[in-house]
Order: C-alpha cells, then structure tokens, then sequence
C-alpha cells in the first residue's frame, strides 16, 4: 500500500501536536511534497550533512528530525551557504524533511520520556507542566530502587551513545539516588524546578558554569547533576518517534534510525598526548 508524505505528517503531528511548539520555534515539513509517496524514512536529531549523506544513502524519501534546520528567519537558501546546500541536496534527491522540535518536548510521550526509559526511570509527571498537567517540559521520574549517585552516573552514561565528552556529575557519589528529573536537550532554566520538585538528581544537556554552580551552592537539598551532551540527552527519541511511524504504517513505511553522531564535540586533549 502506497503512503504518501502527507499521510506519514498526519501520524507524526498526532504523536507531537504542532501546537503544542513553543512560538519561537519552527516545526513542520521544511521541503518536499505532500502528494508524493514515502516508503523509507530516517530519523534523526540534527540535519547536517551527515545525516542528509545517510538518507541519501538509504534512498530515504523522508527525514524525519527533531532540530530545525531553518530556526530563525531567512531571506534565501542559496546553494553557497551552509544550510542552503543541504536545503539544495534535499530537493535534488526527492528527499522531504520534517521536523518535531519544541512540539515532541512537550508531547506525552516525547523527548524527556525516551530519555527517562533509556535511563530505566518510571515517569510520573511533567517537571514543567503546561496548563493541562498533562504535557510539558521534562519528566520527573523515580528508579526501582535508589543507588548511589556513583553508580547512577555510571547507568546514564550505558543508556545513552557515547561522545566524546562523555558524561559528567556533581554529587557525593554515595549519595543515594531514587528520585531524578530529567529534561532532553539544554535543561539549565529548570534548575529551579528540580530543585523544588525534591528529586535526588537532575539529568540534562548544555549545563553552563553560572547556573550550575549557584545551583550546587544552594544547599545540601539541591539535586545531584548529571551534564550529558545535547545530541546524546535527544538521541532516544529517534526511537520512539520511528516507532510511531513504524506502528501508524504497519510494515508500509521502513524506519530508521540514524546512528551517525551529530555531537559537534569531536576531541578531548588527552587523545593528543
């Protein structure tokens, strides 16, 4: 049975609702056409080339990603600028893209609750809940049993991809760890929420300096922090986001998921030693 884009927009949009998007963002099918089939699909977080390099590749007729390409305004893709050429690339090929951005943040299930299943954390509500209580930002979550933020650092860094820069914490590593919010992609304006939320430890990306440290100088109440990269927090929703298509097509649309780390981070100065 042929699927057309349109079709497979409709699934995707009904998983990660548009408007659930903050209003700054840019969600939505970037290029290509509605009326045309799709039978291969990639899914990844970032469009750069490597992952237009894959779907190429794959004869993908879809990428499927969470970043946007095209975030802020622009007055042209010529094929001489950076995202232009990939803007070029993509038509040439017959390759569509779509992306579900600050909408599969949000969604239930979305962004944070691939993050806390790969972590093995049962989700109990919304870190930063919007109106309905229901969908938002972030998850709150607890362990099966609590274990030592050592050990809990150590967990983390198994159920994510590895990079370069790895996985990094705050805490005494005995502290006892059960209770843990989690926010994919950069978290560091929820410090506050996880604090009041009273949970062990706060796992997210892109943690900066400033807000780190006057988070850790709050007290002994505060949240451990585990720092991972933004591309590794985001990765396990490429999961979950083919198998919505996986399950809307039934065997119709072949899914994948690209594995091509698109973390800009690509050397640590012990390696050069």
């Amino acid at each position: 049975m042929s699927v057309t884009l349109a079709e497979v927009i409709r699934a995707v949009e009904a998983a990660y609702p548009p408007e659930l998007a903050e209003s700054w963002d840019a969600v939505g099918l970037v290029c290509g056409d509605p009326a045309e089939p799709v039978s291969r699909v990639l899914v990844c977080v970032d469009v750069v080339e490597a992952t237009v390099d894959e779907a190429v590749e794959l004869g993908a007729q879809l990428i499927l990603a969470h970043h946007p390409l095209l975030l802020r305004g622009v007055h042209g893709v010529a094929a001489d600028t950076p995202k232009g050429r990939l803007v070029h690339r993509l038509i040439r090929s017959g390759t569509a893209l779509l992306c579900a951005h600050t909408n599969a943040d949000s969604a239930s299930p979305g962004v944070s609750d691939a993050l806390a299943e790969a972590i093995g954390l049962r989700v109990l509500r919304p870190l930063a809940p919007n109106a309905d209580g229901v969908t938002g930002l972030g998850r709150v979550g607890e362990l099966a049993e609590a274990e030592p933020l050592g050990a809990f650092v150590r967990r983390v860094a198994g159920a994510v991809p590895a990079t370069v820069p790895g996985v990094v914490a705050s805490g005494d590593p005995d502290r006892p760890i059960r209770t843990v919010a989690v926010s994919g992609g950069s978290g560091d304006s929820f410090l506050a929420a996880a604090t009041v939320a009273g949970v062990d430890a706060y796992v997210t990306a892109d943690l900066r300096h400033h807000p780190a440290g006057e988070h850790l100088e709050a007290g002994q109440a505060v949240p451990a922090l585990v720092g991972l990269t933004h591309w590794a927090s985001e990765w396990p929703w490429c999961g979950q986001a083919a198998a919505v298509i996986r399950a809307a097509f039934a065997g119709n649309v072949d899914v994948h998921v690209s594995a091509r780390c698109t973390d800009p981070w690509s050397l640590r100065a012990e390696e050069t030693l």
